[in-house]
């Protein structure tokens, strides 16, 4: 899915990513560390279709987690802090 993403085809990476995310949910949980990279993931897939309100919403719910189950301090919480506020950087917001 990153190789897709990374030249171009983001209709083949979202499908891959959507099948990750729901693999990992099963497998994983929710919470899980793995899942939340795969949820960031299909967000940057989505902000780089330009699919703003999408990446925004799934951003936001990723970083609740984080927050929650890692913490606010963490670093992987602080890096989804800081694709969320990029997507509304990008909005204009």
């Amino acid at each position: 899915a990153m190789t897709l993403g990374s030249d171009g085809q983001y209709n083949e990476a979202e499908e891959l990513f959507v099948q990750v995310i729901e693999t990992r949910k099963r497998v994983l949980g929710d919470e899980h560390p793995s899942t939340l990279t795969s949820m960031a993931n299909l967000a940057s897939t989505f902000w780089n279709q330009g699919r703003w309100k999408e990446a925004e919403e799934l951003q936001a719910k990723e970083l609740g987690i984080c927050s929650r189950v890692l913490g606010d301090e963490h670093p992987d919480t602080l890096t989804s802090m800081n694709n969320l506020a990029f997507t509304l950087k990008s909005q204009g917001r």
